[in-house]
């Protein structure tokens, strides 16, 4: 069984200020505070996301 790709997001921005849906982006990618991070499969949907709110959000390591 092949093992799936994993990104590491940490937030950095805010979402103060910020529309709704990219507030409800954050949430769904797991992330609500600022300076938080989480590990996650690399798939098309979540690249999505992390598009929509890549402003927002950093990308510490493709494994």
């Amino acid at each position: 069984m092949a093992e799936t790709k994993k990104i590491k997001l940490t937030q950095i921005g805010s979402p103060i200020r910020r529309t709704k849906d990219q507030r409800a982006t954050l949430v769904g990618l797991g992330l609500n505070k600022m300076h938080r991070s989480v590990e996650l499969e690399d798939t098309p949907s979540v690249r999505g996301m992390v598009r929509k709110v890549a402003h927002m959000v950093r990308i510490d390591e493709e494994a």
